[in-house]
């Protein structure tokens, strides 16, 4: 599954948003590969992070085969984990 990630700007970042990434590529090694958001590919998903909760990051020029999820704070690691678990699940059927 190819992941497409997308940052915001990062002018107010109240979490570590690599440090949050590369969690997640650790957890899914060999099984969801991440790669910096590129116009003109398209993603299983997308994953945009910001570094607040206005998470203002533009993301409607990428295209995408199930959409996007949003991650704007440390402690929503786990929750993407567990989407991106029962897609996997979904997408592996």
């Amino acid at each position: 599954m190819l992941c497409g990630v997308k940052f915001c700007g990062g002018c107010n970042p109240r979490f570590e948003r690599g440090k949050a990434l590369e969690e997640l590529k650790k957890h899914f090694a060999d099984r969801i590969e991440f790669a910096h958001a590129q116009e003109g590919i398209i993603y299983d998903l997308l994953l945009v992070i910001g570094g607040c909760t206005n998470c203002c990051a533009s993301y409607c020029d990428y295209e995408t085969r199930r959409g996007n999820i949003k991650l704007w704070d440390g402690s929503h690691v786990e929750r993407i984990i567990d989407e991106l678990e029962q897609m996997l699940e979904k997408h592996n059927k």
